[in-house]
């Protein structure tokens, strides 16, 4: 599978991390021999989270909770996984993880950790066994910190691929991105997996990052091809999503939060083409630490939103 070939002038300087964030600590586990693994992003005291499921084809856990009108306020870490619904299995190894250290949501004499999860489909490349497990999950625990982390093809990006909707055999590697931003007393930032059926392009000039392979081998845009004439590939039901979360120190409450997540879908759409298909399970996750003591901004937040996370898509897949 070849490298995506990124126009000049298309790179960016470093686009920050999701860890810029105070609150956060991000760890991977790659898989030693097969192109999987996950993400966790802990918030072992609590975050306001809200989530936005926009794909057609989503594998996730624990979405229906973090509706607005529903009793748990906050949880206390992410899983991004590969590994299909297979993956979902190490958010089972965060639980444990976090609940041996005294974290949860107390019922009676217990704590529950409350931990979301979203996937994507890797399997085409790999096999069930390989799949993000419990192990899996505690060992991306273990290498959590705030310090600063790889991108690309590493934890949860590292089977992700786009450009597959001319057919698998002419996809290019994907990854997982970060940016961020800086926003007065607050920071935003932002964490994607792109496994997408389509392109990633650059906002700015619209240039195609990284897509289907063209005769010559370099990347070329799905929607001109399929406007040519050119007719969609093999490729399997479900077989893409991009998955990620937007997260801010400032203090939000649920429907905030909820609402954040659903704006940051138009950066996905600002960097994705095609996005949103019946093949992508897309979703977005929305995370408050509250560490920066003020209260968000929602105009300001919600107008810079779709930004942070268009340049989280093109920092998965740049150079290096």
């Amino acid at each position: 599978m070849s490298e995506p070939v990124v126009p000049a002038g298309a790179e960016r300087a470093d686009a920050g991390s999701l860890c810029d964030v105070a609150g956060l600590k991000l760890g991977h586990y790659t898989h030693p021999s097969a192109p999987t693994g996950c993400s966790v992003v802990l918030c072992e005291a609590g975050a306001t989270a809200g989530v936005d499921v926009r794909g057609a084809a989503p594998g996730t856990r624990e979405t229906d909770l973090l509706r607005p009108e529903n009793t748990v306020q906050q949880v206390h870490a992410l899983l991004l996984s590969g590994g299909s619904a297979f993956g979902l299995a190490a958010a089972d190894g965060v639980m444990r993880w976090l609940a041996e250290r005294g974290h949860g949501f107390p019922v009676g004499q217990v704590r529950v950790p409350i931990v979301p999860a979203a996937v994507i489909f890797d399997l085409w490349r790999h096999d069930a066994a390989t799949a993000p497990d419990a192990a899996a999950g505690r060992a991306a625990c273990d290498a959590a910190s705030a310090a600063e982390h790889a991108r690309g093809p590493v934890g949860a990006g590292t089977g992700a691929t786009v450009g597959k909707l001319l057919g698998v055999d002419r996809a290019m590697p994907g990854g997982l991105g970060m940016a961020s931003l800086r926003l007065g007393e607050v920071t935003l930032a932002a964490m994607v997996v792109v496994n997408a059926v389509g392109d990633v392009v650059d906002p700015r000039g619209g240039q195609v990052l990284a897509g289907p392979r063209g005769p010559d081998g370099r990347a070329c845009s799905t929607v001109q091809a399929l406007l040519d004439g050119e007719r969609p590939g093999r490729a399997l039901q479900g077989s893409a999503t991009t998955i990620g979360l937007i997260a801010t120190d400032a203090r939000l409450t649920k429907p905030q939060a909820t609402k954040l997540a659903q704006i940051a879908h138009d950066g996905l759409a600002r960097a994705i083409q095609p996005v949103h298909t019946v093949m992508d399970g897309d979703v977005l996750f929305a995370l408050a630490t509250g560490a920066a003591e003020v209260d968000g901004d929602m105009t300001l937040l919600g107008a810079l939103a779709a930004e942070v996370v268009a340049r989280a898509v093109v920092d998965a897949v740049r150079p290096g």
